[in-house]
C-alpha cells in the first residue's frame, strides 16, 4: 500500500510548513487527489487517521476533492470530463486523447495555528 508511504511524505510537508511558518499545530489539511493518480481515496484517508496521531497534525481535519478526468481529444477537439478511469473520448468515442487534469495529488491548503 503504497498510500502510507504518501501520507508520511504529507505529514512531513505539512510540519515542515508548520514550522516554517511558527505554527503549533495544523487545523486542516485539503489535498486534491486525481482519477488517474493511482490512489485510493479510503486508503488515502485510513493513512492519514493512523499517522496523524502524533505531531503538529493530531488535531487536524482531512479534507479530499476529487479531481474528475479531463480529457482533450485529438479526433473531434473536444475536452471532456469523466469520472471514471477511461480516456475514451466521450464526444466521438475516440482513444486519441490527451490526459489535461486528473492524474495528480495536490496539497491544496493548510490551515495553522
Amino acid at each position: 500500500m503504497h498510500e502510507y508511504s504518501i501520507v508520511g511524505a504529507l505529514i512531513e510537508q505539512c510540519e515542515q510548513h508548520a514550522e516554517d511558518n511558527d505554527a503549533t499545530k495544523v487545523t486542516r489539511v485539503a489535498i486534491k487527489v486525481g482519477i488517474l493518480s493511482g490512489v485510493e481515496p479510503a486508503l488515502l484517508e485510513t493513512a492519514f487517521q493512523t499517522f496523524k496521531l502524533e505531531g503538529v497534525c493530531h488535531d487536524a481535519i482531512f479534507e479530499m476533492q476529487i479531481q474528475p478526468l479531463v480529457l482533450s481529444c485529438f479526433e473531434c477537439g473536444q475536452e471532456t470530463t469523466h469520472n471514471e478511469r477511461s480516456i475514451i473520448c466521450s464526444h466521438c468515442q475516440s482513444n486519441r486523447t490527451q490526459v489535461i487534469d486528473g492524474e495528480d495529488l495536490l496539497l491544496m491548503q493548510l490551515e495553522l495555528e
